[in-house]
């Protein structure tokens, strides 16, 4: 009985028991600043702590050598939690087409002609026609092709990832003191450079990321000493953002180009034409560049260099529009029933679900509290309720209006993920560090307890990184299973591989299946990988592709059972 009990209360807990457990760590380490009589700055006189403190500002003053170890370290401490935490395997629909584009460019193609059997093998997000390849812009597929060349697309996530943390630390610097940039990128890296998804998955997360910060640390750069270095970087920045997250990039971009235009027609010491030809010449080259390289690529893929690759597959398999001012578009022919539930019973009704002030209402609750989650939590909620004071922050006044302008873009949009604002992740940590400078400064009966609970938010950082690794290697679940992928595909994947031949799996789902986690991925030459992935589409349907791949194995697998079985399929079987 009491067994039972406890069992429910764990799977009803279970979603939300990280948080618990870090809102109980932050509880108790506000209580115990509070409750301290010490009248001295907690802890400050310790010797271990002044010997850390004299490091980390010695470090931080040589800015180069900060910004390479913040990026080091995350490269380093990610591969030594490989035998604890392993690689990531891909569970998500983006994922697998993110994956598909890095198979492609890695065999030195832009795209893949269309496949004969190609309506046996379609999948989201995922183009058929007018030649067979990912939606989504091309960095992401780059990043991971070059991790696939060196072994593993995961080690262009990797890569991506560590060089985010580490230009972050050097965009922080740009707008604060040495040692808070440091800290801000720190706290970055134990956020989200170890063990959030945006490291363990094959998301276009850290690159945009990498974008934003580019543009918004060499912003005050150009404006201050209006040199070539700065230029190229914002360029390049620019060129991310527009082939990782063309919506949000543009919304990020807007405000800043807006900043560049008033800087230029302010006076200053450096002649105009100097700066026309340190900033303004190699912006126009590198975005002129980008933009006909990005016309090609189009042009090869869709065949119209003006048509992206994701218009094409919107209109192919979408009702449900992008923006919450469009209306749905007809419903297109699906030949499979789990593609017509994910763009049907699931994006149209939550698209419509939102078109009434009440439904929209909620749809802003949701996604508030799922931006909380990820990116706040109870440990950066504490800091955060010295945000009002940054309004008084002259440094903080064109930040925070760019803050509002991609709050206002983003939340116009039909759905919002955590990595959507991933181009303004710079401006949440430049945020987080202000207002834990802030926090820093509150007294309580005139003690500086303001100092205690600054230092305490990277410690809780750092406890709440040795909680879930230490909750990994014991076996305890505090945390969702999908964040380790679909590992029991990875499993039949494993199985295959070590099977003499060609094999092809014909997937069937249950009736209860969810659209959200699809098996079918192919990569970019289909006859000629190893495996073939299908949907079963009946016993008469799946004859044409039994005839078509004579010469493999075939099998029928039930993804939906709880262990998933690969079972010899019959050629020549007919409908009962």
């Amino acid at each position: 009985m009491e067994h039972g009990l406890s069992q429910r209360l764990y799977v009803a807990l279970a979603p939300w028991l990280l948080l618990i457990l870090e809102s109980i760590f932050v509880i108790a380490a506000v209580a115990l600043t509070f409750l301290s009589q010490r009248k001295s700055k907690l802890g400050e006189k310790a010797p271990v702590f002044l010997s850390l403190r004299s490091a980390f500002a010695r470090l931080a003053r040589r800015k180069a050598l900060a910004a390479f170890a913040v990026g080091a370290s995350t490269l380093v401490l990610r591969v030594a939690l490989i035998p604890l935490w392993g690689v990531p395997q891909p569970i998500w629909h983006d994922e697998f087409s993110f994956l598909l584009a890095a198979d492609t460019f890695a065999h030195g193609r832009l795209t893949n002609p269309t496949h004969p059997m190609w309506i046996h093998f379609e999948s989201f997000h995922i183009i058929q026609h007018p030649t067979y390849m990912s939606m989504y812009p091309p960095a992401q597929g780059l990043m991971l092709a070059a991790g696939q060349l060196l072994g593993h697309p995961w080690i262009g996530q990797l890569l991506t990832t560590a060089m985010m943390c580490s230009v972050l630390c050097w965009m922080l610097q740009a707008w604060l003191p040495p040692t808070w940039a440091l800290l801000g990128a720190s706290l970055a890296m134990l956020q989200v450079g170890l063990l959030s998804y945006w490291m363990n998955s094959y998301f276009g997360t850290s690159l945009p990321a990498l974008g934003g910060v580019l543009v918004l640390g060499a912003l005050p750069r150009i404006q201050r000493h209006a040199r070539l270095r700065d230029a190229l970087l914002m360029g390049l920045g620019l060129a991310i953002l527009a082939n990782t997250r063309p919506f949000e990039g543009f919304v990020f971009s807007l405000p800043i180009a807006a900043a560049m235009v008033v800087w230029f027609a302010k006076p200053k010491r450096i002649s105009a034409a100097t700066v026309f030809l340190r900033v303004v010449l190699p912006l126009i080259l590198i975005l002129g560049a980008t933009g006909t390289a990005m016309g090609y690529y189009f042009w090869r893929v869709t065949g119209n260099a003006f048509v992206m690759p994701y218009q094409v597959n919107r209109e192919a398999y979408a009702m449900a529009p992008y923006f919450v001012w469009q209306h749905p578009r007809p419903e297109p022919v699906y030949h499979h029933a789990e593609m017509k539930d994910f763009y049907v019973q699931w994006e149209l009704r939550d698209f419509q679900s939102g078109r009434t002030p009440l439904g929209f209402a909620r749809r802003l609750r949701r996604r508030f509290r799922m931006l909380w989650t990820f990116y706040v939590g109870p440990i950066f909620t504490l800091p955060f309720l010295a945000f009002p004071f940054l309004f008084r922050d002259r440094k903080m006044r064109f930040p925070l209006l760019l803050a509002t302008g991609v709050a206002v873009g983003v939340f116009m949009e039909t759905w919002t993920l955590d990595h959507y604002l991933a181009p303004a992740l710079g401006l949440f940590y430049l945020f987080l560090v202000q207002c834990i400078r802030h926090l820093r400064l509150y007294r309580w009966r005139h003690r500086p307890v303001g100092h205690g609970l600054a230092r305490a938010i990277p410690l809780l950082c750092l406890a709440m990184v040795v909680l879930r690794l230490t909750a990994v290697a014991t076996g305890t679940q505090i945390e969702p299973l999908w964040q380790r992928g679909n590992l029991q595909r990875n499993v039949i994947v494993r199985e295959l591989q070590t099977m003499p031949g060609k094999h092809l799996v014909i997937v069937h789902y249950g009736p209860n299946h969810s659209s959200h986690i699809d098996w079918i991925f192919n990569r970019a030459d289909i006859d000629g990988s190893k495996v073939v992935w299908a949907r079963d589409m009946g016993d008469s349907r799946n004859q044409e592709l039994l005839l078509y791949f004579k010469d493999r194995q075939a099998w029928r697998i039930e993804a939906d059972d709880p262990v998933p079985k690969l079972e010899p399929y019959a050629r020549g079987r007919s409908e009962n």
